[in-house]
């Protein structure tokens, strides 16, 4: 099984789209380690869109960019795996790439041996440009199929965000597959693609993962997924990175890391969300009671004995208490059990939680537990 959880790594997308470069991507592997964000849990450098040269070689060839990366993909991913880290690039199902590049449209099998033959241990998988005369499933499935005959495991991200895609997509061999649209670096996005999988999370689970797109933790409107309007505050990057998180998303950090802050750097490496993010048994959050236009209430099982609780706070100005009680999370008053709690940012300890508990939650942020159920 090659996605026991969900992947942790970073994509070039949102920061840099078609600037990318041989010199970035080592330079991100460099920060990483650097950075400690290896030991959090974080392992894939992926290319996304843009890497090829425009047209395929006298062979039929994908080819580098010549100018982009002088020295070959597997060059770079020689690099990459010697700082212990795995590599991913980017192709498409479709005729062309979302940029117009040559995609692996009729040429899944080569394609997949020649990503193992670089070294490739990630594959995003778009699907702009589709052939009318193909249904969607058995474009996935030629390409599943070529990375299982490839020789390499190489974990299969599908980037399709059809409305039934989660009927067929884990048949076709994917480990992820997108259930959004693309991400912006703005709160009213965030809050938009969140709200949007409330009812899709019975879809993910083990090996197949509901991808919510990429991270803009960090980001500080700057790059490829800025908006004209404003990015995000770091409480808002906290809601943000905990929403994803308290739904078991993969983390694929899209800030660049060379120039984000010291504050980014350590919520991305938040070890208590993380360990929500990563639990072995990736169960989806219980949607608490209560309605969802101002606040917004979420519980979690974990592996042993374990759970975590997150209160959103969507109003503007100041903090304000948010009321959960016990009997909609399962503990009615009269089990004789309530909650010990851990707060993840601040480690402060709630203990004989029972009947009502009222964290104050900042405005546009939010307050997430990790506990255990504790006889009263």
């Amino acid at each position: 099984m090659l996605a026991k959880t969900p992947p942790m790594g970073w994509n070039t997308w949102n920061s840099f789209g078609e600037n990318i470069s041989e010199q970035l991507i080592m330079e991100t592997a460099d920060k990483f380690v650097e950075y400690g964000l290896d030991k959090a849990g974080y392992q894939y450098i992926v290319i996304d869109d843009c890497w090829p040269e425009m047209e395929r070689d006298e062979n039929g060839k994908l080819v580098p960019d010549r100018k982009k990366f002088p020295h070959g993909m597997k060059y770079l991913a020689d690099y990459i795996h010697a700082k212990g880290l795995k590599f991913g690039i980017y192709s498409s199902a479709s005729t062309r790439t979302c940029k117009g590049y040559p995609s692996s449209f009729d040429h899944e099998f080569e394609d997949a041996q020649m990503f193992a033959e670089w070294g490739v241990d990630y594959l995003k998988y778009d699907f702009c440009y589709k052939p009318s005369s193909i249904d969607a499933k058995i474009l996935y499935q030629r390409m599943g199929l070529a990375l299982r005959e490839c020789g390499r495991d190489i974990v299969y991200a599908a980037c399709n965000s059809l409305p039934d895609v989660g009927n067929w997509i884990r048949a076709t061999g994917a480990h992820l597959f997108r259930t959004t649209g693309d991400i912006m670096d703005n709160p009213q996005s965030v809050k938009e693609i969140a709200y949007s999988q409330l009812l899709k999370l019975g879809s993910s689970g083990i090996d197949c993962y509901n991808d919510i797109d990429m991270l803009v933790v960090g980001m500080y409107n700057k790059g490829n997924a800025a908006v004209a309007f404003g990015g995000c505050t770091d409480e808002e990057y906290k809601m943000h990175f905990a929403l994803w998180c308290m739904m078991s998303a993969p983390l694929m950090i899209g800030c660049d890391i060379r120039n984000t802050t010291p504050q980014a750097i350590e919520l991305l490496k938040n070890p208590d969300l993380i360990r929500i993010d990563q639990d072995e048994e990736a169960r989806p959050p219980i949607v608490v009671g209560g309605e969802l236009t101002d606040k917004l209430i979420l519980f979690k099982l974990l592996s042993d004995q374990e759970y975590a609780l997150a209160v959103f706070n969507y109003t503007d100005g100041d903090e304000r208490p948010i009321r959960v009680e016990l009997f909609d999370l399962g503990l009615s008053v009269a089990c004789g059990y309530g909650l010990e709690l851990k707060d993840v940012f601040t480690g402060e300890i709630f203990r004989n939680v029972q009947e009502t508990f009222r964290p104050h939650v900042p405005c546009h942020s939010c307050r997430v537990f990790r506990g255990k159920i504790v006889k009263l």
